[in-house]
């Protein structure tokens, strides 16, 4: 959370509905200068005058459904701070796509719908208890004994 001062400033520079989105996604108004955007289309941004160290660099996704796997890995590094350049000025990160790398960046989908379930081909050792239960006749074994504390069913007097 951000002081009011620093809010209000926020708000003077980057105008009512983009501090209203970062409110609603972020929780949190922040102001800087965009780096760059990646494949996905996500926009990068870096506040160097902000006294709030490692709170410098910031994501703004492109799609509603916030998941960090939606960053390119040479993204990632720089939102992280393992690299201090960006990919649009770092030498080694604009080498483009590896031949192994997909051309889209793939959404992990653990604890979803879409997540991987492996299932077993192998026959179970045990068998799931399948109660076979005997059909009612109308009569319990209670509707005409008592139960009392510590002892034998009594029959109940009538």
């Amino acid at each position: 959370m951000s002081t009011i001062s620093r809010t209000l400033r926020n708000l003077r520079r980057i105008g009512l509905k983009q501090y209203g989105i970062q409110l609603h996604y972020q929780g949190d108004t922040k102001a800087g200068t965009l780096v760059g955007t990646d494949r996905m289309g996500n926009k990068f941004y870096e506040n160097l005058t902000e006294d709030l160290p490692l709170r410098t660099r910031w994501v703004e996704y492109s799609q509603k459904e916030l998941d960090a796997s939606q960053i390119d890995p040479g993204w990632h590094a720089w939102i992280s701070y393992l690299v201090d350049k960006p990919p649009s000025e770092d030498k080694i990160m604009q080498m483009g796509l590896r031949p192994w790398e997909d051309h889209y960046t793939r959404i992990n989908y653990t604890q979803s719908r879409g997540a991987y379930k492996p299932y077993s081909t192998t026959k179970p050792k045990y068998s799931a208890w399948d109660p076979v239960a005997k059909p009612r006749d109308g009569q319990s074994l209670f509707q005409t004994k008592d139960v009392r504390e510590g002892g034998e069913y009594e029959q109940r007097a009538s």
